[in-house]
């Protein structure tokens, strides 16, 4: 083998882990975001507690008859506003799946070619 198709593969190489290793930073900040726990209030005659198991969970609902009534809800109103707290918008999605098909076809694309050119090797070859 040529060298420099050693050379060629090693640079290839380097360059894929290279981009796991980017793609793996840029997902890390997000896959391990978590919430804070509430900062206690610190008075000079209070000792701080630490938190108790389960502090940033929703209390249980009351059980019984009146499950569904407004009896769980604040007696307050608040101003209601639309706010996508989760999830991801579909257009994003879909820009997440035609990437994928154009990578996966490119990627088929250049394993035949690779494929056709080396059949045609070992036939000149034979």
């Amino acid at each position: 083998m040529n060298p420099i198709q050693h050379v060629r593969r090693l640079a290839a190489a380097l360059a894929g882990l290279a981009g796991a290793l980017l793609a793996l930073a840029a997902a890390a900040p997000a896959a391990l975001a978590r919430p804070g726990p509430p900062r206690p209030r610190q008075h000079a005659h209070a000792l701080v507690h630490p938190l108790p198991p389960g502090w940033n969970k929703h209390p249980p609902l009351p059980s019984g008859r009146y499950t569904h009534s407004l009896a769980h809800l604040s007696p307050i109103p608040v101003p209601g506003r639309t706010v996508v707290v989760g999830g991801m918008p579909g257009w994003q999605i879909a820009l997440i799946a035609v990437g994928a098909a154009v990578l996966a076809a490119t990627a088929a694309v250049l394993a035949y070619r690779t494929w056709t050119a080396r059949r045609k090797l070992a036939a000149a070859a034979a």
